[in-house]
């Protein structure tokens, strides 16, 4: 293969995976807005809509698992117990919050509490030296802190502590917290696993917990509110499995530091979106959050010059 030859098939993998990694934030930054429509009287209940995310992405990503590493996609029993925490705290926990706190708030407070996750990671990360603790990083994180507060006093005019959606936005930022402690737990698995062996088992053993979504929920919307159902459809399809893919393609094609700048986009894809879907607009509260969340996650961001610490023996 000649040198020019070589240079257009790395720029063709590269920009693959910038479509790949765009595409995806796309599918998880409109999460909100169909999450939103499939909650509507007449659709699908939150625990509902996370009774059929755990299904399907169990049976949809376990097939594509076992069908691209088959045997290898068995899991060692040494790490069963750290797989089952990650089920439980990046799918269980994780999806549960999440939806019944959306379904109690908005997609802009959704976009905006969700870009957490980043300031949480590091934070529990440093707590257990996987990541170098500095002054800077420190100072983000108390600033993206203080720019959750507005969105607790929700839009009581900052004079009630969690009014309005105060209490949907508590529920989402524990579900930011629950992913956050996940990415910190499975770290040692991406060690030993694919990242698509990893995110199929999260589901398979979170079935062990479907019983209880689904137990008296509402699984199906009414058979003439069709929003709902391509609602509905949307939500199983692209944040469940196909955005999954996309990121795992596009990671493996661009720098991790260029991945993390698209994440930042979630925001506003969902802010945006909620804009034309429900004519939502941003108000003071949620301005204020913003420019301090932004502002905190830069400087989170930021690495220090020195690697990483080593996991700790026996994690």
């Amino acid at each position: 293969m000649h040198a020019s030859d070589s240079l257009h098939s790395d720029r063709s993998r590269i920009a693959s995976g910038h479509m790949a990694l765009a595409a995806a934030q796309v599918g998880f930054g409109l999460f909100p807005v169909f999450g939103t429509l499939v909650f509507a009287a007449g659709g699908v209940s939150p625990l509902g809509v996370g009774s059929w995310r755990i299904g399907a992405g169990a049976l949809i990503l376990g097939a594509i698992t076992f069908a691209i590493h088959g045997r290898a996609a068995l899991p060692d029993r040494k790490d069963i117990p750290r797989l089952l925490w990650c089920a439980l705290l990046g799918v269980v926990v994780n999806q549960g919050l999440f939806l019944v706190g959306l379904s109690r708030s908005t997609p802009m407070n959704a976009g905006l509490v969700m870009s957490m996750i980043p300031v949480f990671t590091f934070a529990i990360a440093a707590a257990v030296r996987q990541e170098r603790f500095s002054a800077l990083r420190a100072a983000g994180v108390l600033i993206a802190l203080t720019g959750m507060v507005p969105l607790l006093f929700g839009n009581g005019g900052g004079t009630r502590i969690l009014a309005q959606y105060g209490p949907g936005n508590l529920l989402m930022v524990g579900n930011a917290l629950s992913y956050s402690i996940y990415l910190v737990i499975s770290k040692p698995l991406t060690r030993r696993y694919p990242a698509l062996v990893i995110l199929a088992w999260n589901y398979l053993l979170s079935l062990l917990a479907l019983p209880y979504f689904a137990a008296g929920e509402k699984l199906l919307p009414d058979p003439g509110f069709t929003a709902a159902w391509w609602s509905l459809a949307y939500i199983i399809a692209f944040p469940t499995v196909i955005s999954y893919l996309l990121a795992m393609f596009g990671l493996a094609r661009v720098r991790a530091s260029t991945t993390a700048i698209y994440v930042y986009s979630q925001p506003l894809i969902a802010g945006v979106a909620s804009w034309f879907a429900f004519g939502e607009e941003p108000t003071a509260a949620m301005l204020v959050a913003a420019v301090a969340l932004f502002i905190g996650i830069w400087l989170v961001a930021r690495r220090p010059p020195h690697p990483e610490l080593p996991v700790p023996k026996g994690a």
